[in-house]
C-alpha cells in the first residue's frame, strides 16, 4: 500500500480524484491496486490504447463497475468537457479516478470551472520513510516523531538506485542506466512536445543535460545564455517547461524585509538526483526531494498552508531549507555531508527568527543524533524517518 492510498479511498466517496506527478512513479499501479482492494469491479481505460480510446469517447463502461479509472485522458482534445459531463451525469453510479503525468496547473482555467467536484493528490516516488514502511501520524504534525533506528543501508539503496519503483526494487545498474536514458528521451521528445511548440528541442535537451551542475546553488539564467546561444526569456521558458514535466523543481527564498533576504532568486533541484555528481549538492537534492514530498502530502491530504523555501540574505548567509506554516517559519534545515560542527548561519537565523525546531542533517557513516546550542544534529538516515 502506498502512502496516500487510504486517503484517496476516503475521498473517492465524496468526489472525483486526480492523481498526478512524474512519469512512472506508480500512478497506474496504485490506481489498479486501490480498485482491486476496495471495489468488486472496476473499469480501467487508457487513452493510449486504441480500444480503450473508443470506449472513452462513447462512454462505454462495464455495467457492474463501481469505479472508472481514466489514464492519460488529457491527451484527448475534448477531455475537459467529456470528463465534466461524465462526472455530473454518472457520479451517483461510479467513482472516478483520473491519472496523468503533467502538472494540473497547466489547465488552471478548467480547474476553476471544476471547483467543488474533485480532490487531487501528487504521488511522489518512494522515500526512506515509505521504503521501510513507517507510517507517521500527521494530523497533529507539529509533534515531531523520529524513529529510534537509523536506516543507513536503506538510505544507501535509495541514493544508489534512485527512488522510482521500477529501478528501486530491481536494484540493477544496467536497468537503472537504460531506464534513465529512456526517461529523459520520453520527457523531452514526448511530454514536452505534447505541451509546447518548441522549435529547438535539441537545444532544450542540452539544457536539461547540464542542469545537474546548477543544483543546490542560487540559479543564474544569465550564466546559460552564452553557452546555449538563446535569450534569457527562452531559457526561463524552457526551465518552466522542464519543471512542468517533472524533470526538475525550484525552491524560492523565504522573504522578510527585516532580514534583508533575497526575493526572487530560486534554487533548482533535479527529480533524478543520481545525475548530480557533486556529493554535497546531491545530498542536498535528496533532502529537497524528500521535503517536497512531505510538503505536497500535507497540502493535498490535510489542506495545510505549508511551503518549502530556503533562506539567504544579502550578506550571503544561507540556510538550505525553511518550512513555513501559515507564512511563519516552523523549521530550519541545513544539510551537511560530514560536518557535525554547528552551522553558524543556522544558529544566526535561529536566534533572529526565534525558531524552535532547527536541524543540521548530516550524511555521515556514523549514527548521529545530538543537540548542540539548541540545534539538533542528526543523521539523514534518522531525520528522514520523520517525513512521509
Amino acid at each position: 500500500m502506498r502512502y496516500i492510498e487510504k486517503y484517496i479511498t476516503q475521498d473517492l466517496k465524496e468526489k472525483m480524484v486526480f492523481l498526478w506527478w512524474a512519469r512512472q512513479v506508480g500512478k497506474t499501479t496504485l490506481s489498479l491496486s486501490l480498485s482491486e482492494n476496495n471495489y468488486k469491479k472496476y473499469t480501467y481505460l487508457n487513452w493510449d490504447n486504441i480500444k480503450h480510446r473508443k470506449k472513452i469517447i462513447s462512454g462505454e463502461y462495464d455495467f457492474d463497475s463501481e469505479i472508472i479509472i481514466f489514464d492519460e485522458i488529457h491527451k484527448y482534445s475534448k477531455w475537459k468537457s467529456h470528463l465534466k459531463w461524465e462526472y455530473d451525469v454518472l457520479k451517483n453510479k461510479y467513482k472516478f479516478l483520473i491519472t496523468w503525468s503533467a502538472r494540473l496547473d497547466i489547465y488552471q482555467k478548467w480547474w476553476d470551472s471544476m471547483l467543488w467536484r474533485y480532490y487531487y493528490y501528487r504521488l511522489h516516488p518512494f522515500s526512506l520513510a515509505e521504503l521501510v514502511w513507517i507510517e507517521n501520524n500527521f494530523e497533529n504534525w507539529l509533534s515531531l516523531v523520529f524513529r529510534d533506528n537509523f536506516y543507513k543501508k536503506k538510505l544507501d539503496i535509495l541514493i544508489k538506485f534512485w527512488w522510482f519503483p521500477e529501478v528501486l526494487f530491481k536494484q540493477n545498474i544496467r536497468t537503472l542506466s537504460r531506464w534513465k536514458k529512456d526517461r529523459i528521451k520520453r520527457i523531452v521528445y514526448e511530454d514536452i512536445r505534447d505541451l509546447s511548440n518548441i522549435k529547438y528541442i535539441s537545444t532544450l535537451e542540452i539544457l536539461a543535460s547540464i542542469l545537474h551542475t546548477k543544483v543546490a546553488s542560487v540559479f543564474s539564467i544569465n550564466s546559460l545564455v552564452e553557452d546555449l546561444q538563446v535569450t534569457n526569456k527562452t531559457i526561463t521558458n524552457w526551465i518552466n517547461i522542464l519543471e512542468k514535466v517533472y524533470y526538475c523543481h525550484k525552491i524560492y527564498p523565504y522573504y522578510k524585509s527585516e532580514l534583508k533576504s533575497l526575493k526572487k532568486e530560486a534554487k533548482i533541484y533535479l527529480i533524478d538526483y543520481t545525475e548530480v555528481s557533486n556529493i554535497w549538492a546531491r545530498n542536498e537534492n535528496i533532502i529537497a526531494n524528500s521535503l517536497l514530498k512531505f510538503v505536497n502530502f500535507l497540502e493535498d491530504v490535510f489542506g495545510y498552508n505549508i511551503q518549502l523555501k530556503y533562506l539567504r540574505d544579502k550578506e550571503k548567509r544561507e540556510v538550505d531549507f525553511v518550512i513555513t506554516m501559515d507564512w511563519k517559519v516552523k523549521y530550519l534545515i541545513e544539510v551537511k555531508t560530514n560536518n557535525t560542527k554547528v552551522s553558524k548561519n543556522l544558529l544566526y537565523f535561529k536566534k533572529l527568527l526565534w525558531v524552535k525546531e532547527c536541524f543540521q542533517v548530516v550524511f555521515s557513516d556514523k549514527n548521529i543524533d545530538v543537540e548542540t546550542k539548541w540545534i539538533r544534529i542528526i543523521s539523514a538516515s534518522k531525520f528522514l524517518t520523520w517525513l512521509v
